[in-house]
Protein backbone atom coordinates (compact mmCIF):
# COMPACT_ATOMS: atom_id res chain seq x y z
CA UNK A 1 0.00 0.00 0.00
CA UNK A 2 2.81 2.37 0.91
CA UNK A 3 4.58 1.49 -2.36
CA UNK A 4 1.42 2.28 -4.32
CA UNK A 5 1.03 5.60 -2.48
CA UNK A 6 4.65 6.47 -3.24
CA UNK A 7 4.22 5.72 -6.93
CA UNK A 8 0.97 7.69 -7.05
CA UNK A 9 2.67 10.68 -5.40
CA UNK A 10 5.45 10.52 -7.98
CA UNK A 11 2.94 10.61 -10.82
CA UNK A 12 0.53 13.16 -9.33
CA UNK A 13 2.02 15.62 -6.84
CA UNK A 14 0.50 19.04 -6.28
CA UNK A 15 2.56 20.32 -3.35
CA UNK A 16 3.39 24.04 -3.71
CA UNK A 17 1.61 23.92 -7.06
CA UNK A 18 0.99 27.65 -7.20
CA UNK A 19 4.70 28.43 -6.82
CA UNK A 20 5.66 25.85 -9.44
CA UNK A 21 3.13 27.19 -11.93
CA UNK A 22 5.23 30.31 -12.45
CA UNK A 23 8.09 28.12 -13.72
CA UNK A 24 6.13 26.89 -16.72
CA UNK A 25 4.49 30.13 -17.84
CA UNK A 26 6.63 30.18 -20.98
CA UNK A 27 5.89 26.53 -21.67
CA UNK A 28 2.14 27.11 -21.39
CA UNK A 29 2.31 29.97 -23.90
CA UNK A 30 4.47 27.94 -26.27
CA UNK A 31 2.14 24.96 -25.81
CA UNK A 32 -0.76 26.87 -27.34
CA UNK A 33 1.35 27.82 -30.35
CA UNK A 34 2.56 24.24 -30.80
CA UNK A 35 -0.98 22.94 -30.49
CA UNK A 36 -2.11 25.29 -33.25
CA UNK A 37 0.76 24.36 -35.57
CA UNK A 38 0.65 20.64 -34.81
CA UNK A 39 -3.13 20.38 -34.98
CA UNK A 40 -3.36 22.10 -38.37
CA UNK A 41 -0.35 20.35 -39.90
CA UNK A 42 -1.72 17.04 -38.64
CA UNK A 43 -4.79 17.40 -40.84
CA UNK A 44 -2.60 17.25 -43.94
CA UNK A 45 -0.38 14.56 -42.42
CA UNK A 46 -3.45 12.32 -42.28
CA UNK A 47 -4.73 13.35 -45.72
CA UNK A 48 -1.33 12.71 -47.33
CA UNK A 49 -0.56 9.55 -45.30
CA UNK A 50 2.62 10.97 -43.73
CA UNK A 51 2.71 9.67 -40.11
CA UNK A 52 5.84 7.67 -40.92
CA UNK A 53 7.46 10.85 -42.27
CA UNK A 54 6.76 12.64 -38.98
CA UNK A 55 8.69 9.99 -37.11
CA UNK A 56 11.53 10.08 -39.62
CA UNK A 57 11.85 13.86 -39.38
CA UNK A 58 11.86 13.69 -35.59
CA UNK A 59 14.94 11.45 -35.65
CA UNK A 60 17.02 14.01 -37.56
CA UNK A 61 15.53 16.77 -35.44
CA UNK A 62 16.86 14.86 -32.44
CA UNK A 63 20.27 14.58 -34.14
CA UNK A 64 20.34 18.32 -34.82
CA UNK A 65 19.37 19.17 -31.25
CA UNK A 66 21.98 16.73 -29.90
CA UNK A 67 24.68 18.27 -32.10
CA UNK A 68 23.74 21.75 -30.85
CA UNK A 69 23.81 20.52 -27.24
CA UNK A 70 27.29 19.09 -27.76
CA UNK A 71 28.54 22.26 -29.45
CA UNK A 72 27.01 24.56 -26.85
CA UNK A 73 24.76 26.15 -29.48
CA UNK A 74 21.03 26.88 -29.41
CA UNK A 75 19.16 23.58 -29.16
CA UNK A 76 16.02 24.91 -30.86
CA UNK A 77 18.04 26.10 -33.84
CA UNK A 78 19.81 22.75 -34.08
CA UNK A 79 16.52 20.91 -33.92
CA UNK A 80 15.03 23.09 -36.67
CA UNK A 81 18.05 22.60 -38.93
CA UNK A 82 17.92 18.83 -38.47
CA UNK A 83 14.18 18.75 -39.20
CA UNK A 84 14.51 20.88 -42.32
CA UNK A 85 17.31 18.68 -43.66
CA UNK A 86 15.16 15.58 -43.12
CA UNK A 87 12.00 17.17 -44.54
CA UNK A 88 13.87 18.45 -47.59
CA UNK A 89 15.46 15.07 -48.22
CA UNK A 90 12.13 13.28 -47.93
CA UNK A 91 10.46 15.86 -50.16
CA UNK A 92 13.12 15.48 -52.87
CA UNK A 93 13.66 11.71 -52.67
CA UNK A 94 10.11 10.62 -51.96
CA UNK A 95 7.78 11.89 -54.64
CA UNK A 96 5.97 8.53 -54.63
CA UNK A 97 4.79 6.81 -51.44
CA UNK A 98 6.99 3.75 -51.92
CA UNK A 99 10.10 5.84 -52.55
CA UNK A 100 9.21 8.14 -49.65
CA UNK A 101 8.92 5.30 -47.17
CA UNK A 102 12.23 3.87 -48.35
CA UNK A 103 13.91 7.26 -47.90
CA UNK A 104 12.43 7.63 -44.42
CA UNK A 105 13.52 4.11 -43.47
CA UNK A 106 17.07 5.06 -44.42
CA UNK A 107 17.05 8.44 -42.69
CA UNK A 108 15.55 7.27 -39.38
CA UNK A 109 18.36 4.99 -38.15
CA UNK A 110 20.97 7.41 -39.50
CA UNK A 111 19.48 10.32 -37.56
CA UNK A 112 18.99 8.29 -34.42
CA UNK A 113 22.54 6.98 -34.61
CA UNK A 114 23.96 10.48 -34.98
CA UNK A 115 21.88 11.69 -32.05
CA UNK A 116 23.07 8.87 -29.82
CA UNK A 117 26.68 9.59 -30.83
CA UNK A 118 26.40 13.28 -29.98
CA UNK A 119 24.73 12.54 -26.64
CA UNK A 120 27.41 10.00 -25.77
CA UNK A 121 30.08 12.65 -26.41
CA UNK A 122 28.20 15.25 -24.35
CA UNK A 123 29.52 15.43 -20.77
CA UNK A 124 26.99 17.87 -19.35
CA UNK A 125 23.86 17.28 -17.28
CA UNK A 126 22.09 13.98 -17.89
CA UNK A 127 18.73 15.78 -17.68
CA UNK A 128 19.56 17.67 -20.88
CA UNK A 129 20.15 14.38 -22.70
CA UNK A 130 16.99 12.77 -21.38
CA UNK A 131 14.88 15.83 -22.18
CA UNK A 132 15.68 15.64 -25.89
CA UNK A 133 14.11 12.18 -26.02
CA UNK A 134 11.19 12.47 -23.60
CA UNK A 135 10.52 16.20 -23.35
CA UNK A 136 10.79 18.76 -20.58
CA UNK A 137 8.60 21.62 -19.42
CA UNK A 138 10.74 24.04 -17.47
CA UNK A 139 13.55 24.54 -19.97
CA UNK A 140 11.78 27.09 -22.20
CA UNK A 141 13.52 30.37 -21.42
CA UNK A 142 12.67 33.70 -23.05
CA UNK A 143 15.06 33.43 -26.03
CA UNK A 144 13.81 29.91 -26.81
CA UNK A 145 10.21 31.08 -26.45
CA UNK A 146 10.89 33.79 -29.02
CA UNK A 147 12.33 31.19 -31.40
CA UNK A 148 9.40 28.84 -30.89
CA UNK A 149 6.66 31.45 -31.15
CA UNK A 150 8.13 33.11 -34.25
CA UNK A 151 8.59 29.74 -35.97
CA UNK A 152 5.03 28.71 -35.05
CA UNK A 153 3.72 31.99 -36.46
CA UNK A 154 5.60 31.40 -39.70
CA UNK A 155 4.15 27.89 -40.03
CA UNK A 156 0.62 29.15 -39.39
CA UNK A 157 0.91 32.05 -41.86
CA UNK A 158 2.23 29.87 -44.68
CA UNK A 159 -0.39 27.19 -43.98
CA UNK A 160 -3.11 29.83 -44.16
CA UNK A 161 -1.77 31.05 -47.52
CA UNK A 162 -1.62 27.60 -49.14
CA UNK A 163 -4.53 25.95 -47.31
CA UNK A 164 -7.01 25.73 -50.21
CA UNK A 165 -4.65 24.55 -52.96
CA UNK A 166 -2.89 22.21 -50.53
CA UNK A 167 -6.24 20.70 -49.56
CA UNK A 168 -7.10 20.17 -53.24
CA UNK A 169 -3.67 18.69 -53.97
CA UNK A 170 -3.90 16.40 -50.94
CA UNK A 171 -7.42 15.15 -51.70
CA UNK A 172 -6.94 14.50 -55.43
CA UNK A 173 -3.41 15.26 -56.68
CA UNK A 174 -4.03 14.05 -60.24
CA UNK A 175 -7.05 16.30 -60.82
CA UNK A 176 -5.33 19.18 -59.03
CA UNK A 177 -2.28 18.88 -61.28
CA UNK A 178 -4.47 18.71 -64.36
CA UNK A 179 -6.10 21.98 -63.32
CA UNK A 180 -2.75 23.73 -62.96
CA UNK A 181 -2.19 23.43 -59.22
CA UNK A 182 1.58 23.19 -58.50
CA UNK A 183 1.26 19.86 -56.71
CA UNK A 184 4.98 19.08 -56.44
CA UNK A 185 5.86 22.54 -55.17
CA UNK A 186 3.08 22.44 -52.60
CA UNK A 187 4.22 19.00 -51.44
CA UNK A 188 7.77 20.22 -50.94
CA UNK A 189 6.64 23.38 -49.14
CA UNK A 190 4.41 21.35 -46.85
CA UNK A 191 7.25 18.96 -46.05
CA UNK A 192 9.35 21.93 -44.92
CA UNK A 193 6.46 23.22 -42.80
CA UNK A 194 6.07 19.75 -41.34
CA UNK A 195 9.78 19.76 -40.53
CA UNK A 196 9.41 23.02 -38.61
CA UNK A 197 6.34 21.71 -36.77
CA UNK A 198 8.17 18.54 -35.73
CA UNK A 199 11.16 20.58 -34.53
CA UNK A 200 8.83 22.68 -32.38
CA UNK A 201 7.10 19.64 -30.91
CA UNK A 202 10.40 17.98 -30.02
CA UNK A 203 11.09 20.81 -27.58
CA UNK A 204 8.11 19.81 -25.42
CA UNK A 205 7.38 16.10 -25.88
CA UNK A 206 10.80 14.93 -27.05
CA UNK A 207 11.90 13.21 -30.23
CA UNK A 208 10.38 9.83 -29.41
CA UNK A 209 6.76 10.93 -29.02
CA UNK A 210 6.21 13.70 -31.57
CA UNK A 211 3.43 11.69 -33.21
CA UNK A 212 1.17 12.39 -30.24
CA UNK A 213 0.98 16.08 -31.17
CA UNK A 214 1.17 15.96 -34.96
CA UNK A 215 -0.84 12.80 -35.75
CA UNK A 216 -3.12 11.70 -32.90
CA UNK A 217 -5.25 14.90 -32.59
CA UNK A 218 -6.03 14.96 -36.31
CA UNK A 219 -6.72 11.22 -36.32
CA UNK A 220 -9.11 11.68 -33.39
CA UNK A 221 -10.91 14.56 -35.06
CA UNK A 222 -11.31 12.54 -38.26
CA UNK A 223 -13.22 9.91 -36.27
CA UNK A 224 -16.03 12.29 -35.41
CA UNK A 225 -16.25 14.65 -38.39
CA UNK A 226 -15.39 15.02 -42.05
CA UNK A 227 -16.25 18.72 -42.17
CA UNK A 228 -13.45 20.78 -43.75
CA UNK A 229 -14.06 23.45 -41.09
CA UNK A 230 -14.73 21.35 -38.00
CA UNK A 231 -11.95 18.83 -38.63
CA UNK A 232 -9.00 21.27 -38.31
CA UNK A 233 -10.76 23.09 -35.47
CA UNK A 234 -11.18 19.90 -33.42
CA UNK A 235 -7.63 18.80 -34.26
CA UNK A 236 -6.27 22.06 -32.82
CA UNK A 237 -8.49 21.81 -29.73
CA UNK A 238 -7.34 18.24 -29.08
CA UNK A 239 -3.67 19.13 -29.59
CA UNK A 240 -3.82 22.15 -27.29
CA UNK A 241 -5.75 20.21 -24.64
CA UNK A 242 -3.18 17.41 -24.73
CA UNK A 243 -0.12 19.59 -24.39
CA UNK A 244 -1.56 22.06 -21.86
CA UNK A 245 -3.06 19.26 -19.78
CA UNK A 246 0.22 17.37 -19.91
CA UNK A 247 2.19 20.38 -18.72
CA UNK A 248 -0.19 21.04 -15.83
CA UNK A 249 -0.26 17.41 -14.69
CA UNK A 250 3.50 16.93 -14.99
CA UNK A 251 4.33 20.14 -13.15
CA UNK A 252 4.50 18.78 -9.61
CA UNK A 253 5.76 15.29 -10.40
CA UNK A 254 9.16 13.78 -11.06
CA UNK A 255 7.93 12.13 -14.27
CA UNK A 256 8.75 13.58 -17.74
CA UNK A 257 5.94 15.40 -19.51
CA UNK A 258 5.59 12.99 -22.42
CA UNK A 259 3.60 10.23 -20.63
CA UNK A 260 0.98 12.78 -19.58
CA UNK A 261 0.65 14.31 -23.05
CA UNK A 262 0.48 10.93 -24.77
CA UNK A 263 -2.07 9.58 -22.28
CA UNK A 264 -4.38 12.56 -22.69
CA UNK A 265 -4.03 12.46 -26.46
CA UNK A 266 -4.70 8.72 -26.58
CA UNK A 267 -7.72 9.07 -24.29
CA UNK A 268 -9.17 11.73 -26.60
CA UNK A 269 -8.63 9.43 -29.57
CA UNK A 270 -10.35 6.50 -27.84
CA UNK A 271 -13.36 8.64 -26.92
CA UNK A 272 -13.60 10.00 -30.48
CA UNK A 273 -13.35 6.51 -31.91
CA UNK A 274 -16.19 5.32 -29.66
CA UNK A 275 -18.29 8.36 -30.55
CA UNK A 276 -17.65 7.77 -34.24
CA UNK A 277 -18.61 4.12 -33.98
CA UNK A 278 -21.80 5.00 -32.07
CA UNK A 279 -22.79 7.58 -34.68
CA UNK A 280 -22.15 5.08 -37.48
CA UNK A 281 -24.40 2.53 -35.81
CA UNK A 282 -27.11 5.13 -35.22
CA UNK A 283 -26.97 6.16 -38.88
CA UNK A 284 -27.13 2.52 -39.95
CA UNK A 285 -30.16 1.89 -37.73
CA UNK A 286 -31.96 4.96 -39.09
CA UNK A 287 -31.23 3.91 -42.66
CA UNK A 288 -32.52 0.39 -42.00
CA UNK A 289 -35.67 1.72 -40.34
CA UNK A 290 -36.45 4.22 -43.09
CA UNK A 291 -39.41 3.23 -45.32
CA UNK A 292 -38.39 2.05 -48.77
CA UNK A 293 -40.26 3.36 -51.82
CA UNK A 294 -42.66 0.90 -53.35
Amino acid sequence: MMLADGIWHQIFAFDNYGDLLALVRNSLVVGVALGLAGGLAGVFVMMRDLPFAVHGISELSFAGASAALLAGADIVAGSIIGSLVAAGAIGVLGARARDRNSAIGILMPFGLGLGVLFLALYKGRAANKFGLLTGQIVAVDTPEMTWLLSTSAFVLIVLALIWRPLTFASADPDVAEARGVPVRTLSFVFMLLLGLTVALSVQIVGALLVLTLVVTPAAAAARVTASPVLLPLLSVVFAVASIEGGILLALGSSIPISPYVTTISFAIYVVCRLVGRFRTRQWGNRTAAAPHPA
